[in-house]
């Protein structure tokens, strides 16, 4: 896979601070391996707690001089600049995003526009944050305007690196507030080139800094260091816990995104064709290792074996493959990820749960990859541990209900609440269930896997709280200031 030299050179430069790279304070490094052969192919510095203390002080200066005088049109600007380099940049970055986390390249280059599109989106919104004039008392004028809050972290998982990079940074700087960022040490090598571009951009020293690093070590320090005053993080519920007892430490705020065991139920009247596609795609997607992957599928009891033929049928079609044989999906992130993947279905094979179809892997990958055929389970009871456990791999649950207020009740039941799927024909119904089920986003006769750019993004329940995407994401990163003036 050819990638330029200055992309790998990047993530080997240390950590990213006040626009230039710095050796880490400790020197450490980590191996960067190739999930589709078990190779290293370059490091990364391991940033540590010192290192951080370094990011938090260049983004807390630059947000008190050069960076917070600018006017919103301004930060606008850098950002749109930002998204046109990603553009320029783009085989580059999409052969890194895919060497550097095993998807398909196809899906890396969707991962790359996605990611110059939230830099466009947030640079375009900068200076369409408004404030209002509230009516009052007489002789009274009152406003409320949004203010950011500082400095802000951001704690970004290896799923989606790219992607996660500029939906969460994007908002943020166009808020004005300066960033610390720690991405994923499996996979950080987008997000460091990033950060170089949008020093390119002009955007001025510490309002971005990056520190690759473990997250139980710079992750742990970012999260707890007192001159944040925001905190954004997805990752696992039980890290997403810590995350959250550090910022009520210090009576901070914070956004939570944490994965998801997202419904797509199927009425009987659904259209088929339309559907199975995109059922089979949201649990592929990315290997699975998708936090609004499609992982339950929710059938109606009259066409459930129609259903079970059709995947029967289409799901051995499958291949898992290198990212530069842009097969339907490629290798899972490192061995410890193939490992949980592989006990669910040790589990569900050892309880006799029937395997309905398998994909299969391309005759053409390393046997030190981390491959795993794609599965689909059915009917699974609705208290396994693949009815309810979110698995981050590509492994379809089906399960049956009996009638509408069934679907809504099994769709409910679980503890994530962040994306679900309704099929049917019948509009009035759709919409009915739609607004029943506790999830963040509901797709009708359709299924995004976290929708557009512009579509706000979270979870209720288990799942977290806090929206990205769309304008909601500029209001989680700001607060709003009431301004009240007696004129009499």
């Amino acid at each position: 896979m050819n990638i330029q030299p200055r992309a790998i050179a990047a993530a080997s430069d240390g950590v990213f601070i006040d626009n230039r790279w710095q050796p880490s304070a400790s020197g450490a490094t980590l191996d960067v391996i190739d999930p589709a052969n078990g190779e290293a192919f370059t490091r990364i510095a391991a940033g540590n707690a010192q290192d951080i203390d370094a990011a938090v002080t260049a983004a807390r200066r630059a947000r008190e001089g050069e960076w917070g005088r600018l006017t919103a049109t301004e930060r606008g600007r850098i950002l749109g600049r930002a998204a046109a380099l990603v553009l320029e940049n783009f085989e580059e970055l999409s052969a890194l995003e895919a060497r550097d986390t095993g998807k398909p390249m196809t899906q890396a280059r969707a991962d790359i526009t996605a990611a110059a599109r939230y830099l466009e989106f947030y640079g375009g919104a900068a200076d369409k944050v408004h404030g209002d004039m509230i009516p009052f008392l007489p002789g009274h004028f009152v406003t409320t305007e949004y203010v950011p809050f500082g400095v802000t972290s951001h704690i970004i998982p290896w799923n989606y690196p790219a992607q996660m990079f500029g939906r969460t940074i994007a908002a943020s700087l166009a808020m004005g507030n300066a960033c610390v960022l720690k991405p994923a040490e499996d996979a950080c090598l987008t997000p460091l080139r990033l950060a170089e571009l949008l020093r390119d951009a002009g955007l001025p020293p510490g309002a971005l800094n990056v520190v690759p690093g473990r997250g139980e070590e710079a992750g742990a320090a970012l999260s707890a260091h007192r001159g944040i005053d925001f905190i954004s993080f997805t990752g696992s519920p039980e890290v997403g816990a810590a995350v959250q007892t550090s910022a009520a430490a210090h009576h901070i705020g914070c956004t939570l995104e944490l994965g998801g065991k997202s419904p797509q139920i199927v009425f009987a009247d659904a259209d088929l064709d339309r559907a199975m596609p995109i059922i089979m795609k949201a649990i592929t997607q990315n290997a699975g290792q998708t936090c609004s992957a499609g992982a339950r599928l929710l059938v109606e009891e009259s066409i459930a074996e129609t259903v079970t033929e059709r995947l029967r049928a289409e799901f051995p079609a499958l291949t898992a493959g290198a990212p530069e044989d842009d097969r339907d999906l490629g290798p899972l992130i490192n061995p410890r990820q193939l490992a949980r993947v592989r006990r669910f279905c040790e589990q569900a094979d050892a309880d006799a749960i029937p395997l309905i179809a398998e994909g299969k892997l391309d005759a053409s990958i390393s046997e030190n990859g981390n491959f795993i055929a794609p599965r689909a389970y059915g009917p699974v009871p609705r208290d396994h541990m693949l009815a309810r456990q979110e698995v981050f791999g590509p492994v379809l649950s089906l399960m049956t209900f009996r009638d509408e207020a069934d679907a809504v009740a099994l769709a409910n039941d679980t503890e994530y609440g962040l994306v679900a799927g309704v099929w049917s024909r019948d509009g009035s119904r759709a919409i009915r269930v739609a607004r029943q089920i506790m999830v963040g986003q509901v797709f009708v006769n359709a299924y995004g896997a976290g929708g557009g750019v512009e579509l706000p993004f979270g979870g209720m329940k288990k799942s977290g709280h806090g929206r990205e995407k769309g304008f909601d994401a500029l209001y989680e990163f700001a607060a709003t200031r009431t301004m009240v003036i007696r004129h009499d």
